[in-house]
């Protein structure tokens, strides 16, 4: 709604656009109260939002300056109906959609600004959930903010995928919005909720439509939109009944969605092409290979470590440092786990991440010391960003006083796993990098 309306309104009206979706929401507050939810409830807020653009261009024409390829049409009431009408078809909202991500990826802006604002912008994203995104303060998230809205506020128009000299540009910075999506739906900072699965769809949705787009179907996009699908397919094992983490050895692997699996393979074969290996390809390597072990005791986790250090070469990264150290522990033990995670680089990133300390406490059960382990096991405790997560790590404070030793899995850490079977294509570029 807010691409749409952006796009009848023009760039530079980017906060009128957002009212009046706001608007179209308050009101579906009011009236659905009293008349129950519509049986498609997007449509009725696209026809509230369109309705409400309407009488603001009626009420407002003389003050308001339009899209400069559509201004001639909302000026004159002959076109204004039929021209509102037009842009909020569907195939018209697809694209306005992806002309929206592109324009936020402006490169003018730092990388980090331009994510930020495809995250509020183009997927609703608050101030907070950023801030936890990027692990940085919620201050610095809303400077972020206002200062890209600003550069994107100066555009006369929203950006042409067609003819575009720098899309490649801006098509990364747009994977990695979209990488970020699915991370916070999949792992994120909600305080309501560990796993938020509607924003695992929309991430996968619009990286769906970002393949139908020629110049956007290239191997590091279907590598994301394979990651996502592997990582997808075990969102409803991810929860028990009772809202609590189940961890990754425990999942009912059989629950687990073999259509998103088999599609995922799919993509993946079809990004070994060309010569480019993008970190997407080496994380849905990662991801693949835990979908394909029969069983937790299956899996390959030196082919883990291989491809997380070929990730750290491609791009440093604390947190991919965290996940390689939980993978030398599976292979080499707990003390050399613990001497990996001691070495990560740039730990103060990690500060607020409560999977850096439960990972300490973890291998030091492991390792036979509960004492230490259940005081890293508080510290987790006190970062823990919902309830979920704070009942899991309380779980494992308990289990400190119990001596109890489980192996370590997917719920201290950062989600980004790898494949069995790699294709030949895949293996050797892997290990060029």
């Amino acid at each position: 709604m807010v691409a749409t309306l952006t796009r009848i309104f023009g760039v530079h009206n980017l906060a009128l656009a957002e009212d009046v979706v706001q608007d179209a929401f308050c009101r579906a507050l009011e009236v659905w109260k009293f008349r129950g939810v519509p049986d498609n409830p997007s449509g009725w807020l696209m026809t509230a939002a369109k309705n409400r653009a309407l009488d603001v261009m009626r009420r407002q024409r003389i003050a308001l300056r339009y899209a400069p390829e559509l201004g001639r049409l909302l000026d004159s009431e002959w076109t204004l109906s039929s021209a509102l009408e037009a842009a909020f078809e569907p195939h018209a909202i697809k694209d306005d959609q992806l002309r929206m991500m592109f324009s936020c990826c402006n490169p003018a802006l730092p990388a980090n600004a331009q994510i930020a604002l495809v995250l509020q912008v183009q997927c609703g994203f608050s101030a907070r959930e950023i801030a936890a995104a990027f692990l940085i303060g919620l201050a610095a998230a809303e400077k972020r903010l206002a200062r890209a809205k600003k550069v994107l506020a100066a555009s006369e128009r929203l950006f042409e995928i067609a003819d575009a000299g720098d899309f490649a540009v801006r098509l990364d910075a747009v994977h990695r919005a979209l990488y970020l999506l699915f991370s916070e739906g999949y792992h994120g900072a909600s305080s309501e909720t560990a796993v938020r699965a509607e924003l695992c769809r929309e991430a996968i949705r619009l990286c769906a439509l970002l393949l139908e787009q020629p110049l956007a179907a290239t191997p590091a996009t279907r590598a994301l939109y394979a990651l996502l699908c592997f990582n997808a397919a075990r969102l409803t094992t991810r929860i028990d009944a009772s809202g609590n983490l189940v961890p990754w050895g425990a999942q009912d692997r059989s629950r687990w969605d073999r259509r998103l699996i088999l599609e995922g393979e799919r993509e993946l074969e079809a990004a070994a092409t060309g010569h480019e290996v993008s970190e997407y390809h080496l994380e849905a390597a990662i991801a693949a290979m835990h979908t394909r072990a029969s069983s937790a005791g299956e899996t390959d986790w030196a082919s883990i470590v291989a491809l997380y250090g070929a990730l750290l070469r491609l791009r440093p990264s604390p947190v991919v440092e965290l996940n390689r150290a939980i993978a030398v522990a599976q292979i080499e033990g707990p003390e050399r786990g613990l001497e990996a995670l001691r070495a990560i680089g740039d730990p103060e990133k990690l500060a607020a991440y409560p999977f850096y300390p439960a990972a300490l406490g973890e291998l030091e059960l492991r390792c036979g010391r509960p004492a230490n382990a259940r005081e890293h096991f508080r510290a987790a405790v006190a970062l823990a960003r919902n309830s979920s997560e704070r009942r899991f790590l309380e779980r494992r404070v308990a289990a400190c006083a119990a001596g109890t030793i489980v192996a370590l899995n997917e719920g201290f850490v950062e989600d980004a796993h790898v494949m069995q079977k790699m294709t030949p294509e895949i293996r050797r570029r892997a290990t060029q990098v």
